[in-house]
């Protein structure tokens, strides 16, 4: 078989996967979201943090919740990295420096997972379980609470009340994300991910001295890193790592995991505002660009120029020969159409123009299908503003779901927009005209240049997966991309949650012979280009500057 059929070949068979669990898991997460029956253990834990569970929350309200919860977790886990070298099942290891830690604390509090440090050298037992897989869970839940939200925002009228944000948190966590994680471990481990809390321990010999690893509770964070779009891994090498993905039945499993919350919420969202085909168009755009990401990232990476690469049957060059160019490149393109960054190959050996794929995939927002929760709230804001560019062209008051988007909505969604490109673009241009920066970059010239642009896009886009050839470790890197995963989680969703009581808080607009038919194909479309010329324009320069230059060079 060849290796290109292969990589088609699972595709489909990935495709298959996710159509089967769409619609029931959809359905299920409609119906967590909407129920108004509390679990015991739901009941445990409110009484334990002292919320109650039936209070409807305004706007402010929710986002204080989001803030006070997210800003109590960056300081518990800070805390935890800075006393590891006293706390048991540490392994040795000592506490971490002041700037990483509030770095790692910043990344795994915003869903980000950007690691700067060698996991398997760097944190123990306590660390990685209590702390770092912890937010692994919480953080996506934070994600799919703020999007249900905005859900509710269009569905209700003339309220501002978006639902409780301590009910949204627990019932994400305990009736979707722990549930599904368990399922997922025992797969892996049945397919040989380990699962322990065994301490450093040498294998065999290594160049005239033994290697040393490290056994740790692997296949249960390997799976919620995956179904969190998280992308944390226990070892430096992340899912590249025969510890974390052995075999390649495993990674299009992880790959399934990933993807399958983000598309299947497209459901959730259709059910809750009572039009399953709105849910369709919204699924149908997030699906165009992923498909056309992944077959763009297959021809550029089977491409053959020159005989190495036509030996090898593509660009194997930092990729697992288990896996191959085609699932490899499946990979590439889940991880950073959604936030979840975690790697089976190096994306800074890849082609000039299949890094830049990766890179532009974060750019877009990561919306297709994006992370948990923030894919489906992303592609929202974005679906109010190509309404508004459709009303702008017919000369009507443009309207969404039966809720007109005026001015105050408008500078809602622009701010949104506007947030992230300028932290990327920001921090870029600081990071390569400040001379000490430029000295992290393992290459000069365009592709130094990508390094940089890729980091904090994927800080700022709260990614996590990283070129590699970058040392990140550093007191400027770690302080100025900790602020930029922080800053680019938790402004957006201010002015997503102020839009949601926004719309909440309006009366419905009945459906004319003028109103756009969002659920109709040719609005998919419009959505679509409207996303890829936003991105276009903000982004272009910085593009031309760094993988455009590479790709065309070669």
């Amino acid at each position: 078989m060849s290796p290109v059929l292969a990589g088609v070949l699972q595709l489909i068979a990935l495709i298959a996967a996710l159509a089967l669990a769409y619609i029931p898991l959809g359905d299920y997460m409609a119906k967590v979201y909407s129920s108004d029956k509390h679990w015991r253990v739901e009941k445990w834990i409110y009484k334990g943090i002292g919320a109650n569970p039936n209070t409807e929350m305004r706007w402010p309200a929710y986002l204080r919740g989001v803030l006070a919860f997210s800003a109590v977790s960056v300081l518990f886990l800070y805390l935890l990295q800075r006393l590891q070298g006293h706390l048991p099942g540490s392994l040795g290891f000592s506490a971490i420096d002041p700037d990483q830690a509030f770095n790692t604390a910043a990344s795994f509090v915003s869903n980000t997972n950007w690691q700067s440090y060698y996991g398997e050298q760097a944190m123990g037992h306590v660390v990685q379980t209590a702390g770092l897989a912890v937010q692994n869970f919480v953080s996506a839940a934070v994600g799919i609470a703020v999007a249900v939200a905005l859900v509710r925002g269009f569905a209700r009228s003339r309220t501002g009340e978006l639902g409780n944000f301590w009910s949204d948190l627990v019932r994400g966590t305990v009736r979707i994300l722990i549930p599904l994680s368990v399922v997922g471990a025992i797969i892996l481990v049945a397919c040989g991910a380990i699962q322990n809390f065994a301490g450093i321990h040498s294998v065999g010999q290594f160049m005239g001295g033994s290697q040393q690893w490290n056994g740790g509770a692997v296949a249960s964070q390997e799976a919620i890193k995956e179904l969190g779009t998280n992308g944390g891994g226990y070892f430096n090498a992340n899912s590249a790592h025969p510890f974390e993905n052995p075999t390649p039945f495993t990674n299009i499993f992880e790959i399934f995991l990933l993807l399958v919350i983000p598309f299947a919420l497209t459901r959730t969202f259709g059910r809750m505002v009572g039009s399953l085909k709105q849910g369709y168009a919204i699924l149908a755009t997030m699906a165009t660009i992923w498909v056309g990401f992944v077959a763009l990232m297959m021809w550029t990476e089977f491409a053959h120029h020159g005989p190495a690469f036509q030996i090898a049957g593509g660009a194997m060059e930092g990729k697992e020969q288990r896996f191959g160019v085609g699932a490899s490149s499946i990979f590439a393109v889940s991880t950073t159409l959604t936030s979840t960054g975690a790697v089976d190959s190096f994306h800074s050996s890849f082609t000039g123009l299949g890094g830049g794929i990766t890179i532009l995939g974060m750019q877009l927002g990561e919306i297709a299908p994006g992370g948990t929760g923030s894919g489906l709230y992303g592609i929202l804001i974005m679906a109010v503003i190509a309404v508004f560019i459709a009303g702008l062209m017919v000369g009507r008051t443009p309207e969404y779901l039966g809720k007109k988007i005026g001015t105050r909505e408008m500078k809602f969604a622009a701010c949104y927009i506007l947030i992230t490109p300028a932290l990327v673009l920001v921090f870029t241009a600081a990071a390569m005209a400040l001379p000490t920066p430029g000295n992290s970059m393992t290459n000069s010239g365009a592709h130094g240049f990508s390094e940089i642009l890729y980091a904090y896009s994927s800080g700022a886009n709260n990614n996590g997966s990283a070129f590699a050839g970058l040392n990140a470790d550093t007191q400027w890197f770690n302080s100025t991309i900790g602020l930029a995963m922080l800053l680019g989680r938790f402004l957006p969703m201010v002015f997503v949650l102020a839009l949601a009581g926004s719309l909440a808080e309006q009366k419905p607009v009945p459906v004319t012979a003028g109103t756009l038919r969002t659920e109709k194909p040719l609005f998919t479309g419009l959505l679509v280009g409207a996303i890829l010329i936003i991105t276009g324009l903000t982004y272009f320069p910085a593009l031309a500057l760094g993988p455009l230059a590479e790709g065309l060079a070669s």
